[in-house]
């Protein structure tokens, strides 16, 4: 029986790529649900939740990141 490589290899994220993704997101969420003023995130919440995840799936998907 013939076995079958993946098409890609998910790896995990650097502990910075982590970080900083983790940090982006608890900064939008402060920002948006806890009131804090934040100068940029305040108004680009979405914008910068979704620079986190992005950032968090190139770190899955990118070997090296």
């Amino acid at each position: 029986m013939a076995t079958r490589r993946a098409a890609f290899v998910l790896t995990a994220p650097s502990v910075p790529v982590f970080a900083i993704a983790v940090i982006l997101a608890i900064l939008a969420l402060a920002a948006h649900y806890g009131g804090v003023a934040i100068p940029w995130i305040g108004g680009h919440v979405i914008e910068t939740l979704t620079a986190a995840f992005v950032l968090l799936t190139a770190g899955v998907l990118l070997r090296g990141i």
